[in-house]
């Protein structure tokens, strides 16, 4: 049974607020004028800390109301890739340090640092990238979920790389979560991962709570 008092909690979800593009937050109701406070969420799906169905890319028809709870809660491996250059391709030979311990049904959460740099430029059009050969070594160990900082796993300024790396692992099964924080609270190289989609009818994805539990 799993531990929960004796557990350190880590928040890898980035706040929404209207300071981000694709999110508008407005005041539906006020305490003063109508007894309680409510406001309207206007958000892209893909927006902030976020999982990918494979709708989004028509790998087949799953939306992210369709994908079984059970698979939003795994053990996680946390690479650490802090210091990355700007553009720069993810590689196996990057995985070394987790290489011989990952087994079927594990995931994977890749440290960049890169949630430091939300609301800069440099977010977005200069990520650190998921290579192709990487991407088809996460099928061969059959990783349940792979979580990146960036706002993608892959150049987003290109769409034949972020269609191909997108493709092959969401034709595997895996789980994408993308735009973590806080990776650089976490002391432990093993954590249990908690991803909570928002439930959304045909979602081609949708914005998420996620924990890490060490």
């Amino acid at each position: 049974m799993l531990d929960l008092e004796h557990k350190n909690y880590i928040d890898l979800t980035l706040t929404l607020s209207n300071d981000l593009n694709g999110v508008t937050i407005s005041k539906a109701r006020s305490l003063a004028r109508d007894g309680w406070n409510a406001s309207t969420l206007e958000l892209y799906s893909h927006v902030g800390t976020h999982m990918d169905a494979p709708l989004h890319f028509g790998v087949n028809p799953q939306s992210i109301d369709e994908i079984p709870v059970q698979r939003f809660i795994s053990f996680a491996w946390v690479v650490n890739l802090s210091g990355i250059a700007e553009s720069s391709l993810i590689t196996i030979d990057d995985m070394r340090p987790i290489a011989k311990k990952i087994q079927k049904g594990h995931s994977l959460i890749l440290r960049t640092d890169w949630s430091k740099r939300v609301g800069t430029t440099s977010y977005r059009d200069a990520l650190p990238r998921i290579s192709k050969e990487l991407a088809e070594w996460m099928v061969e160990k059959r990783i349940a979920l792979l979580g990146v900082e960036p706002p993608s796993i892959a150049n987003v300024n290109n769409i034949r790389e972020v269609t191909e790396i997108h493709t092959i692992l969401m034709q595997n099964d895996i789980l994408i979560l993308e735009g973590l924080v806080n990776l650089d609270k976490i002391t432990k190289e093993q954590v249990t991962l908690i991803a909570l989609p928002l439930k959304i009818l045909r979602g081609d994805g949708a914005p998420a709570r996620v924990l890490a539990l060490e």
